[in-house]
């Protein structure tokens, strides 16, 4: 179907006559319509997966990688464990912890909190909280001065700075001559963090192992252990082989079982918008149908002619499936190069455009992620490069069909 001859013709036909100015002009359209619809389609998806990247990295700032627990919701003997743990493939780094839920008061505002006892030479190791400090240091936090690290949101709502005084409530309670009381003890302000996630920054607060100890009466148990691994990406995987390295008297779980409705989400958002955004495309695409149904009817006589001379069917359609594939081609490579631009400077165009304009997209004050990111993936280029060819072949089919149809006899008689 695609020999020389044919090749040549269907170049040929992509060179407009004065006769043929109005076809040229549907043909570049549909050149520009795929062009475009490509360029989007590849810098959105790579907003998307910028965006996604920045939320992934934020709660892995403060996300354990995997976690690994007693059976019974504590670890008595968590020294050796660790030990142990540390020497286990894909880990680099353990950290003790201890979790309860309690209220903290600061003059007369009350919040509900999850208070996380750490050791801060330790949690350097599994997450980044010690790099989000805003005001004190995590080397603050001393056991027995019961000293408090909070969330900056949490902060905020309590009116607190470093230095105040905050009373944590547990839900454990104390037997008292005058009855039934709720366990109280004060607190000491060191330090604020904040890492740009309103669940952190508004939910958490971070104390001192023996602090924590003493005021959820554990004693020597923690909690659970907290690993970093060296991919994260890899997370469940490894887990599963630290479950069975350690055995059923541990429980070991990854970060994707956390936020697993949050990333599925993101990604039914993404293939969502590919395929709108794709349909951009086919109806580009779909214009090369117009545009080749005028050529053929422009050009029935040539065809006539050619087929009298001997060519085959399948020659007369692979002229124009040539000439719908070229049309496809120079719009996805056009599209294609436009988008992988873009893309890759999306953090400087924005920020040029909400210049000149005086606008801002993503407002400080309101959005954590003020800037747009973006994040080029090269096999969605490939994917989205490839679909946009296909649809561009498939529009070619119907008119190469017609063409092939044409008699000669028929268009040559009033000749």
């Amino acid at each position: 179907m695609f020999k020389p001859l044919i090749l040549y013709i269907g170049l040929r036909y992509t060179r407009a006559k004065r006769r043929t100015q109005f076809i040229s002009f549907i043909t570049l359209t549909s050149v520009l319509g795929i062009a475009l619809g490509v360029t989007a389609l590849i810098t959105v998806l790579s907003v998307m997966n910028g965006f996604e990247a920045e939320l992934r990295e934020r709660i892995l700032g403060m996300t354990a990688h995997s976690t690994i627990t007693g059976r019974y919701g504590q670890l008595d003997d968590w020294q050796s464990l660790a030990a142990r743990t540390r020497h286990l493939p894909h880990v680099q780094g353990v950290a003790p912890f201890i979790n309860g839920q309690v209220m903290l008061n600061a003059d007369r505002q009350v919040s509900g909190t999850m208070v996380q006892g750490i050791l801060p030479e330790y949690e350097s190791n599994v997450s980044e909280v010690a790099e989000k400090m805003k005001l004190g240091k995590l080397d603050d936090l001393k056991p027995g001065e019961f000293g408090i690290v909070l969330g900056a949101e949490l902060a905020t709502y309590l009116g607190a700075l470093v230095g105040d005084k905050v009373t944590v409530i547990t839900p454990q309670v104390n037997a008292t001559p005058a009855g039934i009381l709720p366990r109280l003890k004060r607190f000491t302000v060191v330090g604020v963090f904040q890492v740009g996630m309103y669940e952190y920054d508004r939910n958490m607060a971070f104390i001192h192992l023996d602090d924590a100890a003493k005021l959820f009466r554990t004693e020597s148990a923690v909690s659970g252990l907290r690993l970093k691994l060296d991919d994260v990406l890899n997370a469940p995987l490894i887990t599963q082989e630290l479950a069975n390295a350690l055995g059923d008297e541990y429980r070991v779980s990854d970060w994707t079982k956390a936020h697993s409705n949050f990333f599925r989400a993101v990604q039914t958002e993404k293939r969502a918008m590919f395929i709108i955004l794709l349909l951009i495309v086919a109806v580009a695409a779909f214009n090369i149908v117009s545009t080749l149904v005028m050529v053929v009817t422009d050009k029935r006589g040539d065809i006539a002619i050619l087929k009298t001379q001997g060519l085959s069917n399948p020659s007369v359609m692979g002229i124009f499936i040539v000439l719908g594939c070229i049309i496809g081609s120079v719009g996805t490579l056009l599209g294609t190069a436009g988008g992988i631009l873009l893309a890759l400077n999306v953090e400087t165009i924005v920020p040029a455009i909400e210049k000149l304009f005086g606008v801002h997209f993503m407002a400080a004050d309101v959005y954590y992620i003020s800037e747009v990111p973006s994040k080029l993936i090269w096999g969605d280029v490939y994917w989205i490069a490839l679909m946009s060819f296909l649809l561009s072949l498939l529009a070619t089919l119907y008119p190469a069909w017609q063409a092939a149809r044409i008699n000669p006899a028929e268009v040559l008689r009033y000749e």
